[in-house]
C-alpha cells in the first residue's frame, strides 16, 4: 500500500501542476459553465478528472473509477457504488472558489472497498499540502503522522453545511448549535473542512449533502487521525449508505455534544436522494 500511496500522490501533484494551476486566475467566460443546482464547472474540472482517471487506470489494481464530472453526465455510474473496489475522484473541490480566483480548493481521491474507504488523498494545489490516510495505518500530513488537536477551549468551533436544508431547518440547526459551539462559515470546500478538523481550527462540522467523492477521503483522514465521523443517525459512514448526512468531530466529546444537540432536528429534515449518493 505504501507504493500505491506514493503513486497516487505523485499523480495528483503532476495533474495539479500541469492542469489545475495553469488555469487558476486565467479562466475566461468560455471556460466556465453552469452545472445546475446553483453550481458551476470549469475546463479545469474536466481536464483534471480525465488526467486523474487515466493515471489511476494505469495503476491496474482492477478498481472501477467514478469521477464527479462523469457522474454529472451519467448518474447511473453511481449504481452499486458501495460494492467492490472503487476509485472516487473529485478533480477540483471548491470549484466556485477556484473560478473566483480565491482559495480554498483541493483535489481528492479515495479508494473504497465495499463502501468502506481504505485509502484517501487530499491535495491543496496552492500550498502543496497533502493529507493522506490508509485504513488501519494512520493519517499523514505532508508525510508526517497527523493526529487531531483537541486543544480548544469550551465552547469549541463548529462549521455547518446547511445550504441545502429548508429555511426552517437551517434556522433551527444553527440556533441549537450556537448553544454549544462558536459557529464558523464552512469554506465551501470539503477538502479544506477535513484539514481544519484535524489541524484544530474546527472542533466539529456537519454536512447534509454527502456526495461520495466529497467525503470518503476526508472521513478516512479524520478518523485515522483520531477523529470521529458518523451519519446523522449514528451509523458508521459508508459510501452508498441510505443514511443521511455526516457529523464530524475531533473528539468523542465534541461529537457527542453535536449529536445530542442536532440529531433530532437533522433526522426530521427531508433529504433528497441526490444529497446522499449523487
Amino acid at each position: 500500500m505504501e507504493e500505491l500511496h506514493q503513486q497516487v500522490a505523485t499523480l495528483m501533484r503532476g495533474v495539479a501542476a500541469d492542469v489545475v494551476m495553469p488555469r487558476f486566475r486565467t479562466l475566461t467566460a468560455h471556460d466556465v459553465s453552469d452545472k445546475g443546482a446553483g453550481e458551476i464547472v470549469t475546463c479545469a474540472d474536466f481536464d483534471a478528472e480525465a488526467a486523474l482517471r487515466d493515471g489511476l487506470d494505469r495503476l491496474g489494481i482492477g478498481a472501477r473509477i467514478v469521477g464527479e464530472e462523469a457522474c454529472a453526465s451519467d448518474p447511473a455510474l453511481l449504481d452499486g457504488i458501495g460494492e467492490g473496489l472503487v476509485w472516487l475522484i473529485d478533480p477540483l473541490d471548491g470549484t466556485a472558489n477556484f473560478a473566483a480566483g480565491r482559495s480554498p480548493f483541493g483535489m481528492m481521491i479515495a479508494l473504497v472497498e465495499d463502501g468502506v474507504p481504505v485509502a484517501g488523498w487530499i491535495l491543496d494545489p496552492l500550498s502543496g499540502r497533502l493529507c493522506a490516510a490508509m485504513r488501519g495505518k494512520g493519517a499523514t500530513l505532508d508525510g508526517v503522522t497527523a493526529r487531531v488537536r483537541d486543544e480548544s477551549a469550551s465552547p469549541g468551533v463548529a462549521a455547518l453545511g446547511t445550504q441545502f436544508m429548508s429555511a426552517l431547518g437551517r434556522t433551527a440547526v444553527h440556533d441549537a448549535a450556537e448553544r454549544h459551539f462558536l459557529l464558523e462559515s464552512i469554506p465551501r470546500c470539503a477538502a479544506e473542512s477535513y484539514a481544519r478538523l484535524v489541524l484544530g481550527r474546527n472542533d466539529a462540522a456537519m454536512f447534509q449533502r454527502i456526495l461520495p467523492w466529497d467525503h470518503a477521503a476526508g472521513i478516512l483522514f479524520l478518523t485515522e487521525a483520531g477523529g470521529v465521523a458518523t451519519h446523522w443517525d449514528g451509523a458508521p459512514y459508508r459510501v452508498g449508505s441510505s443514511s443521511a448526512g455526516v457529523l464530524l468531530a475531533n473528539s468523542l466529546k465534541a461529537h457527542a455534544v453535536m449529536r445530542d444537540a442536532l440529531s433530532p432536528l437533522l433526522l426530521a429534515e427531508p433529504v433528497a436522494p441526490d444529497l446522499v449518493t449523487a
